[in-house]
């Protein structure tokens, strides 16, 4: 079984608490024996998968795999094009080379439900929205690149993962998938 969740911002990526106020997978009622399958921090909201098969581990997440995953990232600033080629030939992040990865600017806002609580306004600092797809997925490396060339992630949303787009479910809710849709999580963009 392989669910898809719309996971929303605040919420751990884990069923068990880790001291803190934060709520985790534990209050959304999936089924027994499911996992996520790869991680959102806690600031992070969108598509996150579960399931109680190890196969999509491997599947998903190893590196040879080079699965790709579609972020939509709000910035403070509007990146240069020098930025966002620092961020498609990949860049040095904690000692590690990020893989190359597509990134564009969005010519107008994306269409997603207001975040709780919303993200801070300032009058002074424009914004600017990107479409960042990645083929590997260490921890919080979105953030990282995007703080790397000068622009903090003010809100970041994983909205896409293979061909499986995150659409039709409010946040908070989960589906099992179909196998029509598996076959999308698991299929590549033509390049």
């Amino acid at each position: 079984m392989l669910i898809a969740f719309n996971k929303p911002y605040g919420v751990l990526s884990q069923f068990t608490s880790d001291g803190t106020e934060k709520p985790t997978l534990a209050r959304f009622g999936f089924p027994p024996h499911v996992y996520p399958i790869g991680r959102l921090d806690a600031d992070s909201e969108g598509l996150l998968l579960l399931s109680d098969e190890p196969h999509w581990n491997k599947r998903l997440l190893h590196p040879r795999q080079a699965h790709p995953r579609t972020y939509l990232a709000q910035v403070e600033g509007t990146p240069s094009n020098l930025a966002l080629g620092l961020l498609k030939r990949g860049l040095v992040i904690r000692g590690y080379r990020t893989r190359p990865c597509q990134a564009k600017i969005l010519t107008s806002d994306p269409q997603l439900p207001e975040r709780i609580p919303p993200i801070r306004f300032r009058k002074t600092v424009p914004t600017a929205w990107l479409e960042i797809t990645l083929t590997e997925g260490k921890n919080r490396q979105v953030r990282r690149m995007l703080a790397a060339v000068g622009h903090p992630c003010l809100r970041l949303v994983r909205v896409k993962i293979g061909l499986f787009f995150l659409d039709g479910l409010e946040v908070g809710e989960w589906k099992v998938l179909s196998p029509a849709e598996e076959d999308m999580v698991l299929a590549r963009p033509t390049p």
